[in-house]
């Protein structure tokens, strides 16, 4: 598609689906009407209750409500800062914690420091299954800015349209007992969010977007990823890694900018099986970092589908993709649009079928800013696809095919759209 990145990538606009319903303050929640949520709850009658916040003390009572009281609770996060005193723990199913006003600048949780001394470790750390963080910023933490607790089995959390950024770890982990791979955190969705360090580097080596182990039948779409770059010592971990018994997830339509690793299925002996990664586009700059890795990697990751998506790397790594390992087997790796090489390392095995990996710097919109979007109708890439079944659209939705035949990489090219107008609201250093 021949236009700017959707403005959702930064400034996704918050259309709150959230249950109608009485909206109270966390006081009057808790005089009038908790006792009645308990009592519905000892008859196995879910009542989703809302409950509006203004400070940080009501924050963390109205998590102890929703904990106390069963779940089935919204709490409603209104503009401000919330300098978090300890961890929030979310135990209850069903808890929703969300941005009133809809503008996920202005509704900040943060902790104390991004840093190995800091007093808050993790944010919010969840073991309740059906949990939904929407439309909030999360900034500054010891260790994770939220935790999912795959070992507790909470299942289907949604991270929709929020912003996290600067944790001393990972930004996102779901976590598993190593000791016991069967019970995990399933079917999640991270959609339409930022993730960034904003000072352009990270605090260690030891840092990423997403950690996932033992996820299955997760989609992670829509999200932009900024400045996960190691400043010592090692590679930073991936802006989205998948590993660790994980199985079957989808990776798609992310834009991943200036991160020392992009998209990790498996790593060494602890891999993942199955799974798509399409029509996501990474770039990397020459000055970013001493740690520049691969774009996408697959190690230990058996029956996975990496299509379409766009990857132009301007370091010295000579690798877009890679596949490894004799675990590695039956992969489809095809029309994806790169500059650097599809590498096979350690016994690998798969189809891989009809990726360009020429790329000229001038084929795009605005490689620096990772808009690679087709700047015209490059004759290589535009018609010269394979048919994929699963694949109807690309990275901005647009339906495919837009001309006779689908294209290389993440975008479908139409001449009939609008001219490219730059992205907005990137925390991009480029020295």
């Amino acid at each position: 598609m021949n236009h700017a990145m959707q403005l959702r990538r930064t400034n996704f606009v918050h259309k709150s689906q959230l249950a109608q319903g009485c909206v109270l303050s966390v006081w009057n929640w808790i005089k009038f009407f908790a006792p009645v949520a308990v009592l519905f709850a000892g008859l196995g009658i879910a009542q989703a209750a809302t409950i509006t916040v203004n400070n940080e003390a009501e924050l963390r009572t109205a998590v102890d409500v929703a904990n106390s009281s069963g779940g089935n609770t919204i709490i409603l996060v209104s503009d401000g800062v919330y300098t978090l005193t300890d961890t929030l723990y979310i135990n209850a199913p069903n808890v929703t914690l969300s941005g009133k006003s809809g503008n996920r600048a202005n509704a900040i949780i943060q902790g104390d420091a991004m840093s190995a001394n800091a007093n808050v470790g993790n944010l919010l750390r969840v073991t309740g299954s059906g949990f939904k963080l929407n439309g909030l910023t999360l900034r500054r933490s010891g260790l994770h800015l939220i935790q999912i607790v795959g070992e507790a089995n909470a299942d289907s959390p949604e991270i929709t349209d929020c912003v996290m950024q600067d944790a001393y770890e990972q930004m996102m982990k779901v976590s598993i007992d190593p000791g016991n791979l069967t019970i995990s955190a399933d079917y999640g969705l991270v959609e339409n969010c930022l993730f960034e360090y904003t000072a352009g580097i990270g605090p260690q080596y030891y840092i990423g977007g997403i950690d996932a182990h033992g996820a299955k039948h997760w989609v992670i779409r829509n999200n932009t990823f900024l400045n996960i770059i190691s400043p010592n010592t090692d590679f930073a971990e991936h802006a989205v890694h998948i590993w660790n018994g994980s199985a079957d997830n989808l990776v798609e339509k992310n834009l991943i900018v200036n991160c020392d690793r992009g998209i990790g299925f498996g790593l060494g002996d602890r891999g993942n099986s199955g799974g798509v990664i399409r029509n996501n586009m990474i770039y990397h700059a020459a000055n970013r970092g001493d740690f520049a890795d691969v774009g996408i990697a697959l190690e230990n990751s058996p029956e996975t589908s990496v299509y379409n998506n766009s990857i132009f790397m301007e370091h010295n790594y000579r690798s877009a993709i890679e596949y490894r390992f004799p675990g590695t087997t039956n992969v489809t790796i095809t029309n994806n649009l790169t500059n650097k090489e599809i590498t096979l390392r350690d016994g690998a095995s798969g189809t891989i079928s009809n990726n360009l990996t020429t790329a000229s710097r001038d084929w795009f919109v605005n490689v620096s800013d990772g808009d690679l979007h087709l700047a015209s109708s490059v004759s290589a890439v535009v018609d010269m696809g394979l048919v994929i079944s699963d694949l109807t659209d690309d990275f901005d939705s647009q339906s495919r095919p837009q001309g006779a035949g689908f294209d290389i990489g993440a975008d479908e090219y139409s001449s009939n759209l609008a001219p490219p107008k730059p992205p907005t609201n990137l925390h991009i250093v480029t020295d």
